[in-house]
């Protein structure tokens, strides 16, 4: 079966469908390839969504239990596994569902299958088992396009040193499965995952220890914001364990025997029922056929791509963690949008000035811009002001007073350069910081913007305020400049 299109979208997650989607509505004929029945990709298949759900879960649990110190008495959550996992799929086929009906409503065609490139302006499309098309048939489409976008993702990182072919060592994709709720849990890794995954686990019931290998968690982030999480994380996990290494893993008996490595290691040799390894990801750009077009990769398998996100072949673009990092869904998404219109022979280039990143432990964490920690290795000459959310009203009535919300001033034009923040609901209060940044807002301009009260929002407004040493709820008077 042979075909033609406009516009060829390998990988169906946030940047495959956004690209498509918005191809289709500037008049294109496109055909997005995916080998999962609807589209949708690792972020709602096996990462974004179904983590979040888990970490709701987390968070009601969690609230149950601290409901006692509020006079309100629960009864210890019980857990039914079947109906958890029931409703985390239900999560997910709804959005994926989703997702194929904006998909036919836009007249997108949708080949469900692995795509090979044969070359520049063509691919075959090998079906996924029973993935037929409306004529019936189930063989290898072959498909010519004027353009393509390569937007196929990543997967999960596995060293040698942490690989053991057992059910009982978990990546991600895995353990959002919920195959079981082990009684120790060994996380290997301090990032974004391996927290978050982590903190679903310990409020399931696990006793969670957490290892990573460099001094800190959550490495890239200011310390400041860590430590609202990793003081919270101390009281939820059985252990965190900084500048450690886990240097083998053995099947013992029902559970894994590891072997530690670091200066403040006193038991080398440690027993937990799972080990949940979370070291990063590692981009899909082993494409079947790529050595036929001019496309170039890095050391580290990342496509290279130039500010409209087209690669080194004129016809194919790629978008997403193939191309880099932050290895975010919303990055990927504005990618695909840039390179969309590119084809379109709009004038498109992708150069935000701030792509938020969010850590969905509880608390969470957000920041965007320039952080402080990247200003002084810039050595680059900025103010930094902070409200504690000890001073938040909103706060005090969520019973989360441990919380900070921090601004990157720079003192010249006093224009916004960073916003980072750690409390409760971070990862929706800084869109506002994005926002600011983007339009190159002043600390002058957040702190005239009325803020509703009580709200966490308005720690956004009182850091502005603290800037000017005019903060109502704080005292802290603006430092006179250097001589």
């Amino acid at each position: 079966m042979t075909s033609s299109t406009d516009l060829a979208v390998i990988g169906g997650g946030p940047g495959g469908y956004a690209a498509a989607f918005l191809a289709a509505d500037l008049g294109m004929k496109v055909t997005l390839i995916d080998e999962a029945p609807d589209p949708g990709g690792v972020c709602l298949y096996r990462g974004c969504m179904p983590s979040k759900a888990l970490l709701h879960v987390a968070k009601v649990l969690t609230e149950a239990r601290e409901a006692r110190a509020w006079g309100v008495d629960f009864a210890e959550p019980a857990l039914d596994l079947d109906r958890l996992r029931g409703w985390k799929e239900g999560v997910v086929g709804r959005l994926t569902g989703g997702l194929g009906q904006l998909s036919t409503q836009r007249g997108v065609t949708f080949l469900r299958g692995r795509a090979e490139l044969l070359g520049p302006t063509s691919l075959r499309v090998t079906r996924t088992a029973d993935s037929a098309g409306p004529d019936g048939n189930d063989g290898p489409v072959d498909l010519t396009f004027a353009h393509a976008i390569l937007a196929t993702g990543s997967r999960p990182a596995v060293p040698k040193s942490l690989s053991l072919d057992s059910d009982r060592v978990w990546d991600s994709t895995r353990a959002l499965d919920l195959p079981t709720i082990p009684a120790s849990l060994l996380v290997v890794g301090g990032g974004y995952i391996g927290l978050e995954l982590g903190s679903v686990y310990a409020a399931l019931g696990s006793a969670v220890t957490v290892v990573e290998m460099t001094p800190g968690l959550l490495p890239g982030a200011d310390r400041d914001l860590v430590s609202v999480v990793a003081r919270r994380l101390g009281g939820i996990c059985e252990a965190v364990m900084l500048g450690t290494t886990v240097v083998g893993l053995a099947e013992d008996g029902d559970g894994v025997r590891v072997t530690l490595k670091g200066d403040a290691v006193e038991q080398p040799e440690r027993h937990f029922d799972r080990v949940l390894v979370a070291v990063g990801r590692v981009p899909n750009s082993e494409i079947p056929g790529l050595e036929y077009t001019a496309v170039k990769r890095d050391a580290r398998g990342f496509v290279l791509v130039d500010g409209q996100r087209r690669t080194d072949e004129p016809t194919l673009f790629a978008v997403g963690d193939l191309v880099g990092e932050p290895m975010l869904a919303h990055k990927a998404s504005h990618e695909a949008r840039t390179a969309v219109e590119a084809i379109a022979g709009h004038k498109a280039g992708f150069e935000p000035a701030a792509i938020p990143a969010v850590v969905f432990t509880d608390p969470e964490l957000a920041w965007c811009g320039l952080t402080e920690s990247q200003a002084k290795a810039q050595g680059r000459t900025v103010q930094v002001t902070r409200f504690p959310w000890a001073a938040s009203g909103r706060a005090m009535t969520l019973d989360r007073p441990a919380g900070v919300t921090k601004l990157i001033i720079d003192p010249e034009s006093e224009q916004i350069l960073g916003v980072g923040i750690a409390g409760s609901g971070a990862g929706e209060l800084i869109a506002e910081g994005v926002v600011a940044i983007e339009m190159g807002a002043t600390a002058a301009d957040l702190r005239l913007c009325i803020h509703p009260h009580p709200t966490l929002s308005e720690t956004v407004m009182e850091a502005a305020e603290v800037f000017f040493g005019q903060s109502t709820h704080v005292y802290r008077p603006k430092r006179a400049p250097r001589p």
